[in-house]
């Protein structure tokens, strides 16, 4: 589940580093960076428009937010020096990396994103999708109505539920672990907006649907054997290279919404 700007910015060919220093050539695609190059953190890109404090690059390794999923963090570097990205922005098509100072920097530049910090939203978004996959199994097809993402480590997704036993709910973080621990596979697929919706349970949300790429698909991301939704956020390469999971607290949000809160263990205070 992700904002429309992160299928904005691809390049005919640019110089992905991986976290090893690793580099090849990667050509023109219509698929987002992050989706097709998830384990690189580092791109060689140029920069196709600039204003003070702002920039527009050819090609981005930075997942630029939505759906929940906060926006990555990193720096861009460049001859004149280096600047933090504090954030995006999509205007006219283009998605603007928000730059720290009023910089403009020029040509050729370096994109690094913050590893740990994209680690931590991979994790979390796929153990979203976990307790999605639970509640929806367990408490008939119980749709979502909101999720956030945390930088302490933390995340909560609203379900509507009516009627629903909260100490079911709490105990959930049991077969999400057992998931973690079995380590399944977890990969992506694109169909046509016609499928995704006459499908049931690929859409999950109750109000919003993931926007279409630019040749008019959904992304379905796959957790094999158990989950199958829509999604357009960065996820684990398996269940099994996430920390563990808790459940930390269900809150009543008015008549029908039950708010789950989960924290990865080891990661946030009381797990």
């Amino acid at each position: 589940m992700a904002a429309s700007a992160i299928f904005a910015n691809t390049a005919d060919e640019v110089q992905p580093k991986c976290a090893r220093g690793n580099r090849h050539k990667v050509h023109r695609m219509s698929r987002p960076f992050y989706h097709t190059h998830p384990e690189t953190m580092s791109v060689e890109s140029e920069i196709v428009n600039a204003k003070p404090g702002r920039v527009v690059l050819a090609q981005s390794p930075f997942y630029p937010g939505g759906g929940g999923q906060l926006p990555d963090k990193g720096v861009i570097r460049w001859s004149g020096g280096e600047v933090a990205v504090t954030g995006f922005e999509s205007n006219g098509g283009q998605t603007w990396a928000l730059l720290a100072g009023q910089v403009e920097p020029a040509g050729s530049v370096e994109a690094v994103v913050d590893a740990d910090f994209r680690q931590m939203m991979r994790e979390l978004h796929t153990n979203t999708h976990l307790l999605n996959a639970f509640v929806y199994q367990q408490f008939d097809g119980a749709l979502v109505t909101g999720v956030q993402m945390n930088p302490d480590g933390t995340a909560r997704m609203d379900f509507d539920l009516r009627d629903a036993d909260n100490d079911r709910l709490r105990a959930l973080d049991g077969p999400i672990n057992d998931a973690i621990r079995q380590d399944l596979p977890v990969g992506d697929s694109y169909v046509a907006m016609d499928v995704a919706i006459a499908e049931p349970g690929l859409i999950r949300t109750r109000s919003v649907a993931p926007p279409p790429t630019p040749d008019g698909k959904i992304r379905i991301v796959e957790i094999a054997g158990l989950d199958r939704q829509a999604c357009g956020g960065t996820h684990l390469g398996s269940t099994g290279r996430s920390r563990l999971v808790q459940v930390r607290k269900i809150d009543n949000k008015g008549r029908h919404n039950r708010r789950v809160k989960i924290g990865l263990v080891g990661l946030t205070p009381g797990t």
